[in-house]
């Protein structure tokens, strides 16, 4: 009877991306139970668990472990190096270990000390030429090397915030645009024209709910942005105007990493969905609309002008914070 192969990876994946999934792939085809070990340390810049989770939910025939105690990271660090790392792999994985497979020079070393044979998987990367370090530092050049579960760790959400009849929707989406990401429409509009606009404290919460599950919905394909038209902090503002007080409670978390606050300076235009149209009540929900954002102490931009003007501003504004992520920076 033959025996069945043992194959381990080790990564820090960080993130995953297509030259891991290659040599996860290339392993997985080679023997009968991977085991992909993730290692994190907590001064990492992206958390080990969901280095754990996005692995284990690329590869759910894969054992995938997760180890994160402090150990050296380079044999000159310590003259013990090698010790340390046959006895963590030991640790995690007793059975034999029949395959190391790896990308780089030093899983040769590490199938040694594990009494294992080596199979090297694309050194010279030139299948899949990408590093965690390049991705880190600029995601949008090499968005499709991203794998699927961990885009979402660099998108950055941009909410529009203000009263009703300031341009949100219509920015929003020329954002959305300019930006290559993904526009995340206003909930609470259709759920209105569905259910109408005598809004009682349940319609509020269920907006606010149904608005969040947009935004993370269009989070999982965007590339790179997502521009919502509204969030949960706006639907509480709304709460205040329409019913005397917030029906919140705790007041809803934030959903934007940046806020573009637009301006009453331009003319009200009733659509025939519009509630609050009044000079006076304008400037309220204007004012609501500042302390909801000066409370939860999120970035926010003031977008006043033109339309062209507000567009110009909020561009600026996103370039500025998010370069990264940025096609032109």
């Amino acid at each position: 009877m033959t025996r069945p192969v043992h194959g381990f990876v080790l990564g820090k994946f960080m993130p995953p991306h297509a030259g891991h999934m290659y040599l996860c792939d290339f392993a997985a085809g080679l023997c009968d139970q991977l085991t992909i070990l993730v290692c994190s340390l907590d001064r990492e810049p992206i958390p080990g668990k969901l280095r754990h989770e996005w692995m284990s939910a690329l590869y759910p025939d894969a054992r995938v472990l997760h180890y994160d105690r402090d150990v050296p990271q380079e044999p000159s660090e310590c003259p013990e190096f090698w010790d340390i790392w046959r006895e963590l792999v030991r640790s995690v994985h007793p059975e034999p270990i029949h395959r190391v497979f790896a990308s780089e020079a030093y899983g040769l070393r590490l199938a040694q000390e594990l009494g294992a044979e080596f199979w090297p998987a694309d050194i010279e990367r030139v299948c899949r030429p990408v590093s965690g370090a390049q991705i880190r530092q600029k995601p949008i050049a090499h968005w499709s090397m991203i794998a699927l579960p961990a885009r979402p760790w660099f998108t950055r959400t941009i909410v529009m915030h203000g009263p009703e009849s300031t341009g949100k929707s219509v920015l929003g989406q020329e954002l959305a645009r300019a930006l290559g990401g993904a526009y995340a429409p206003e909930f609470g509009r259709t759920w209105c024209e569905l259910y109408g606009t005598d809004c009682s404290a349940q319609d509020l919460r269920n907006i606010a709910a149904g608005q969040t599950s947009a935004i993370e919905a269009a989070r999982r394909t965007a590339e790179g942005f997502v521009i919502s038209d509204t969030d949960g902090l706006l639907t509480e503002v709304w709460s205040q105007m329409m019913l005397g007080a917030s029906v919140f409670d705790p007041s809803p978390d934030p959903d934007g990493d940046l806020y573009l606050l637009t301006d009453i300076d331009q003319p009200f235009v009733d659509d025939g969905t519009r509630v609050y149209g009044d000079p006076t009540d304008r400037q309220r929900f204007f004012e609501l609309s500042i302390e909801a954002l000066e409370r939860r102490g999120v970035d926010y931009v003031r977008l006043s002008g033109s339309w062209e003007q507000r567009r110009v501003t909020a561009l600026d504004a996103i370039a500025q914070r998010f370069a990264p992520l940025t096609r032109d920076a």
